[in-house]
């Protein structure tokens, strides 16, 4: 009995000292999966990721089976199979891209609107829910959503945080900050912040309009360059000859190291070609 009261005062010493010393353990915050990120910066949010690797399956199982049977050639059939699982997400790549452009271009139109109704009085959940009616096209289903959510909650903080999910956008972090900060902290000098906001987001829209129209050429080579040694693949594929030829060990090798070729010089124009993306610091 001596020997369990002693080992468990030293149990709770040893809390005691944990306790005083050590830091709490504290959980790492759960990250994105890529999936989920793209399909909210394309503005799929109710496609779930499980969903999409199922349309990613389908599409190749659809091109390896229609590669198989203009071929006959299973080899064919395996590389094609490949090519049409990485299309839907190439798509939503691309999706994402435009939308994040297309977001780009609204922001200082949305902070003016914000600047506008704090200058005429309007608290900030008023401001936001007020461009369901005033805001861009693009982004008035959103700030309806938000309505509803602060309505439902009467909760700003939570309301704002769903909001900033469904843009998933740098800027939109950076707006919502803003106003966060305001909101809990108080201040007044919103409207200039705002202000300097909106000019600085017109002067990035501006340089990236002209650099992207230099160097969309740059982008548009690069996938005609990897798409067309394939489809120009395909088409041989369909003459008994080059199907056998391809067939061999020799010809495998000469595929793969066609693939990888590809990747390495598609991955290398797209790195000189694309414009830096702006990353989310609170996602």
């Amino acid at each position: 009995m001596l020997a369990f009261f002693a080992l468990l005062g030293g149990l709770g010493l040893a809390i005691l000292v944990d306790w005083l010393l050590f830091a709490p353990w504290v959980r790492a915050p759960k990250r994105t999966s890529r999936i989920k990120t793209a399909l909210q910066q394309a503005g799929m949010t109710n496609v779930a990721p499980a969903k999409f690797l199922l349309i990613c399956l389908g599409c190749g199982v659809i091109s390896g089976l229609l590669t198989f049977g203009l071929t006959g050639a299973w080899l064919f059939a395996i590389l094609f199979f490949s090519f049409g699982t990485l299309a839907p997400w190439a798509f939503l790549r691309r999706q994402a891209a435009k939308r994040q452009a297309a977001l780009q271009e609204q922001w200082p139109e949305v902070v003016d609107h914000l600047r506008s109704a704090i200058r005429a009085g309007l608290s900030l959940p008023e401001a936001l829910s007020q461009l369901t009616s005033l805001g861009p096209q693009i982004l008035r289903p959103l700030f309806r959503d938000f309505a509803l959510d602060y309505r439902a909650t009467a909760n700003f903080r939570v309301a704002l945080d769903q909001l900033g999910e469904r843009l998933a956008d740098p800027v939109a972090d950076k707006i919502l900050t803003t106003l966060r900060i305001t909101r809990e902290v108080g201040g007044t000098d919103l409207g200039n912040t705002l202000a300097t906001l909106s000019a600085f987001l017109r002067d990035d829209v501006r340089t990236r309009g002209e650099l992207a129209a230099r160097q969309s050429w740059i982008v548009s080579a690069a996938r005609l360059a990897v798409a067309a040694p394939w489809i120009l693949l395909l088409v041989l594929g369909t003459q008994p000859a080059a199907k056998d030829a391809y067939m061999t060990p020799g010809g495998v090798l000469v595929l793969a190291l066609g693939i990888g070729i590809s990747v390495v010089c598609y991955r290398i124009m797209l790195r000189l070609g694309t414009l830096p993306v702006e990353e989310r610091v609170l996602s």
